[in-house]
């Protein structure tokens, strides 16, 4: 017999999910698609009335964003300027009636090569908090996301949190996607771009992309390359010019595998272009 349970309170669903099997279903917005109309055959854990796992909140340590937070929230949430990012990002994750019911843990519990909120998070060194009813436990979000569809998440395990060092949430950050038209489409490429900018030099660098391997990479021959580097085109020439290893894309109907890597360039360029026309603006101001 499949089983349905809503539970009200995390202990209550932690403890569900050390006794039986269980599909989560928290915004719906992945699940209800990939279903389709084949027949229910799993225990569905409906988390949707889980209040306490929504919200995003600041601490001496870390920005902390609750599992059922929407990406509608974190758009309208006064963050600081290296979230900005993942606010761009937040409006990019289909329709607005979809933005106001998708969750951030459920874009990366669905580990879609394509999730937008992935490179994002990764420019922030996310970690991924995971509870069961015998432990939490913390990775990063590098180490969480496994493959095509595949997490590290283990079958008593729920995702509860995602939080962002402090330490690390400096600076200005921009976000890039590429699709065949503006809106309401799956990337093509897809770049998140953090920089740490100091009399106008690039001290820090954080460069993420998806839509061009298996899982969203940070790409670490760009970052080196930018550090030190003056802001202007002298930026967009290092970009161009740095070594990318980390990124093996596909071809396939919405690009051929080469068009990935120079879009991935090319949108790695324009969202660093942006950050420093933001820091121009503000310096100016």
């Amino acid at each position: 017999m499949i089983r349905y349970a809503k539970p009200t309170t995390v202990a209550e669903a932690l403890s569900l999910l050390g006794e039986d099997n269980w599909r989560i279903l928290a915004g719906g917005t992945d699940f209800y698609p990939a279903q389709g109309t084949k027949p229910l055959r799993e225990n569905i854990l409906d988390i949707n009335g889980l209040a306490e796992l929504r919200g995003i909140l600041e601490t001496s340590s870390h920005w902390t964003i609750g599992a059922r937070t929407s990406w509608a929230e974190i758009e309208r949430h006064p963050l600081p300027g290296c979230f900005d990012a993942l606010r761009q990002a937040a409006r990019e994750v289909g329709s607005r009636q979809i933005q106001n019911v998708a969750t951030v843990a459920g874009n990366l519990c669905n580990a879609s090569p394509a999730a937008d909120g992935v490179p994002a998070l990764l420019i922030l060194d996310a970690e991924v908090e995971m509870r069961s009813a015998k432990a939490t436990r913390y990775l990063s979000l590098s180490a969480f996301i496994l493959g095509n569809r595949r997490t590290a998440l283990q079958p008593d395990e729920m995702v509860c949190a995602i939080r962002i060092p402090k330490s690390v949430a400096v600076g200005i950050s921009a976000f890039h996607k590429l699709g065949a038209r503006r809106y309401l489409v799956i990337s093509i490429a897809m770049a998140a771009v953090r920089l740490i900018i100091e009399d106008g030099i690039v001290a820090d660098a954080a460069i993420a992309v998806g839509a061009c391997s298996a899982v969203a990479k940070r790409l670490a021959g760009v970052e080196a390359a930018l550090r030190g580097c003056k802001t202007g085109r002298s930026i967009e020439a290092a970009i161009m010019q740095a070594p990318i290893e980390e990124l093996a894309p596909i071809g396939d109907v919405r690009g051929t595998a080469n068009y990935r890597l120079d879009a991935a360039r090319e949108i790695v360029a324009r969202a660093a272009l942006a950050i420093v026309d933001t820091a121009d603006k503000k310096a100016a101001a």
